[in-house]
């Protein structure tokens, strides 16, 4: 290799550091290199086969497989593939840069996480490959990309920098070499390797050899573990494939394995997965559910399922399906569209039959309730399945709660299912919109998700009750007993804020608290009008209503100084500002609110 054509580059960002990290702290067992290797390698070759089905001349050859050949002499070993392959750029890209979805959100999350949860960190965060560190001291990845000639070595000891250079590669694929570290000569034994083999990687399809006496020797079953029945299949295996297939090392909250008989014939095995993404910047709405024809993986971006079910990780192998199927065929036939109903029933019935573990449930709740949620908005067909399925803070429950819970606690005549949504659940908790509620002992619903404030337009309704924002059902709070009469007042009030409100008015549902905001009820409800604001997307936006407690002691010494011009100046400002902040809510001008409040302090001490 001539140095004039030996490029030296550094690793991105922090990766010195987070090597280090990833070679001593993240893996509790040294093996793992071998699995995250083989499953890199079976991704490279599916990619080839699914490119070859719009473009025929990169296909693999027909006997493609992952080849490991220790050399004991060398102390080296080699995992080979047939697979796409990397072009120059693509190796600087996959292998020169760690955590490509933030290195300083990995090193933040392995630094916080527990010993036993470092692990899911690996698929999110895509340092697997990284792991071959851990056993050896200098790595070698030669490989060249399907339709192209050219091969180029990338070369590394883990310590900051890479090199690459120009290589001779006679097939397309790529190959790994690693320059074992003194105690990692175990990996030299044929044995060893093929234990490892079956422990981690049996259930990839493509054929894996493991070179022994100069002869490959098969080192896996390679049967596609969801044509199996699921008598024949451990929890470990699940639990092995569900990591593989999905990136993610936790355990399946619920696996559902199936197959289908009759006008159509596939084979399904589906996971839930135990936690949550950890990376907070994903916005991928689309399901990944992976496609098989006959075996043969096609494409993970089908829609098998629904953006609300994008949670949903596995596998789905059709016999009804051409193995040249195109990405245009797959989104018109009707195949798919019939596969894709059935998935989501089982998915919906499966939840279902799990809710009647409500500590169980709460589990999934925690991890993708918010994503359910999607369905109410969007899936119209599936709306009425969804709604018992999603769950809630209380206003008078601790824990969970559901809708058929909630209808079944409301009061004689009541016929509104009445919410509260905003940011944050604690601060719904002791919000002063309850108070009339409460008051009336009607149970109100606290959503603290941004989804909430869309979703329950869709659902209207359940069974035969009105879902309604307790911001905009003040007329149901509406009291015979006499209230003191402050016409005044309020337009003394509105005359002082002017177009910053709507209206200002009397109510009956507030019992401690001298004001309150309220929604004009020909426009969205308050936390609607917030989340368009923050999103710069309040065209119209809609003036708040300013209601106001007549019984109050502050407002009945108000309604005694109409005639005070610079006193209702100040209070109108400030009622409105404290209705805000109780919203959670910044006041309208924060200096002046706080030079109002000053004031006033200053002049009941003074008094």
């Amino acid at each position: 290799m001539s140095d004039t054509v030996l490029e030296q580059h550094s690793f991105g960002a922090e990766v010195g550091r987070l090597l280090d990290l990833v070679v001593h702290s993240l893996y509790s067992e040294r093996e793992i290199f071998l699995r995250e290797l083989v499953a890199n390698a079976a991704d490279a070759v599916d990619r080839r086969r699914f490119e070859s089905l719009t473009d025929p001349s990169l296909a693999p050859p027909t006997e493609a497989k992952i080849r490991i050949v220790p050399d004991k002499a060398a102390r080296s070993l080699l995992i080979a593939d047939d697979g796409i392959g990397m072009s120059r750029q693509e190796m600087i890209d996959n292998l020169g840069t760690i955590a490509r979805s933030g290195t300083r959100a990995f090193g933040e999350k392995l630094a916080s996480a527990k010993p036993e949860d470092r692990p899911s960190l690996i698929g999110q965060f895509g340092v697997g490959f990284y792991s071959a560190f851990m056993v050896a001291d200098r790595v070698e990845v030669t490989s060249r990309k399907a339709g192209s000639d050219e091969a180029f070595v990338w070369a590394s000891e883990g310590a900051g920098q890479f090199t690459l250079a120009p290589a001779e590669k006679d097939t397309v694929g790529t190959e790994i070499v690693l320059h074992l570290k003194s105690d990692a000569e175990e990996y030299l034994e044929p044995m060893r390797l093929e234990t490892v083999i079956r422990k981690w990687a049996d259930h990839i399809t493509l054929p894996i050899t493991v070179a022994r006496d100069g002869k490959d020797e098969p080192a896996n079953e390679g049967t596609a573990l969801w044509r199996k029945s699921r008598s024949e299949v451990t929890e470990e295996a699940y639990t092995e494939f569900y990591r593989h297939i999905g990136n993610i090392f936790d355990t399946p909250w619920s696996t559902l394995h199936w197959k289908a008989e009759g006008v159509l014939e596939y084979f399904c095995l589906l996971f839930i997965p135990g936690m949550k993404p950890f990376d907070p910047v994903d916005n991928d709405r689309e399901s990944h559910v992976r496609l098989h024809v006959r075996r043969m993986f096609i494409t993970d971006k089908n829609a098998l399922l629904p953006p609300w079910l994008r949670f949903v990780q596995g596998v789905v192998d059709t016999e009804d399906l051409p193995l040249n199927v195109s990405r245009e065929i797959l989104q018109t036939t009707p195949v798919l569209a019939r596969i894709r109903k059935a998935l989501i029933g089982r998915v919906l019935g499966e939840l279902k039959n799990r809710t009647k573990d409500a500590a169980d449930y709460e589990k999934f709740w925690d991890n993708f309730g918010a994503q359910l949620k999607e369905g109410i908005w969007e899936d119209a067909e599936h709306r009425a399945e969804i709604a018992p399925l999603l769950r809630f803070r209380s206003s008078t429950q601790d824990g969970w709660t559901s809708l058929p819970d909630y209808v079944s606690r409301m009061q004689p005549g009541q016929e509104t299912i009445y919410y509260l949504s905003g940011d944050n659940a604690e601060t719904l908790r002791n919000s002063p919109q309850l108070e009339g509620f409460g008051a009336k002992g009607f149970e109100v619903l606290l959503m603290a998700d941004p989804i909430d404030a869309f979703w329950p337009e869709r659902l209207d309704s359940f069974e035969e009750k009105k879902l309604r924002s307790v911001t905009q059902s003040a007329a149901d709070l509406a009291s015979d007993a006499e209230q003191p009469d402050i016409s005044a007042l309020l337009a003394a009030l509105k005359t002082a804020l002017g177009d910053e409100v709507a209206d200002v008015r009397s109510t009956a549902r507030l019992t401690d608290s001298a004001v309150v905001l309220a929604a004009d009820n020909s426009g969205p409800d308050l936390q609607m009008q917030r989340l368009l604001r923050r999103a710069g997307r309040a065209m119209m936006p809609s003036k708040p209503v300013l209601e106001v407690n007549p019984n109050h002691a502050l407002i009945a010494a108000l309604a005694g100084k109409t005639d005070d011009t610079d006193l209702m100046a100040d209070a109108a400002a400030t009622l409105l500002d404290l209705a805000r902040v109780q919203e959670g809510e910044a006041p309208g001008n924060a200096a002046a609110f706080a030079r109002r409040v000053t004031a006033l302090l200053a002049g009941s001490l003074a008094g």
